[in-house]
């Protein structure tokens, strides 16, 4: 299946993580939150993980699709250093010895591109340029789907990198709900990752 069945896939399962969060916060005629906060932030964070799992399905989805020979959605077609069968074959060769393949660590995906597409080519350029939104989406998920003092550390970290001043104590939810400093339109920090993913896969499935 080409490239652009992947970038469909992914802007759906992204719209379903919108969706969920708008209904999240859906008020009543009243001004009244339909749902209460506990439930709010649950979902808003549910969300999230969906959205990170999505861009991890978007990239063995594209990766395995241009090992096995599929070209880009401009018609590209990278300079291959393996040759597997079928898709499922290049799935079972990215996991190798393992029990699986972890597409959160941008290091090992850009490690395994290069192994496996001659200049990495079409992921490498464009992983290298959005390389640290990355590793801190990578903390976000850590912290959606675990709360240590280790995680909680790393997401206050984050939280002072984006908004230049101390957050103690600062939740996921809070984070990813919070309008980002840095965005025109007021963005929220869940909305300005969201369209960094999408930009990035679009850029990378069109070679």
């Amino acid at each position: 299946m080409p490239l652009a069945n992947s970038i469909n896939e992914l802007q759906r399962r992204v719209a379903q993580c919108d969706s969920l969060i708008a209904n999240a916060h859906k008020t009543d005629s009243f001004g009244s939150s339909l749902f209460p906060v506990v439930d709010r932030q649950q979902i808003t964070v549910a969300a999230f993980l969906n959205l990170f799992i999505a861009w991890e399905g978007f990239l063995e989805d594209a990766m395995t699709k241009l090992m096995s020979g599929s070209p880009t959605t401009s018609g590209k077609r990278p300079t291959r250093y393996v040759t597997p069968p079928t898709q499922e074959a290049a799935k079972i060769m990215v996991i190798g010895i393992n029990r699986y393949f972890d597409y959160a660590n941008i290091d090992y995906v850009k490690r395994l591109t290069t192994m496996y597409f001659e200049n990495g080519y079409p992921f490498e350029a464009t992983l290298n340029s959005i390389s640290a939104d990355l590793a801190d989406l990578r903390t976000m998920r850590n912290a959606s789907a675990h709360i240590t003092s280790t995680t909680q550390r790393a997401l206050e970290a984050l939280a002072q990198r984006i908004f230049l001043t101390p957050k103690p104590g600062i939740d996921l939810y809070t984070l990813l709900t919070s309008a980002h400093p840095n965005s025109a339109s007021a963005q929220t920090v869940y909305a300005e990752s969201r369209d960094k993913l999408l930009a990035a896969a679009i850029i990378i499935a069109n070679g």
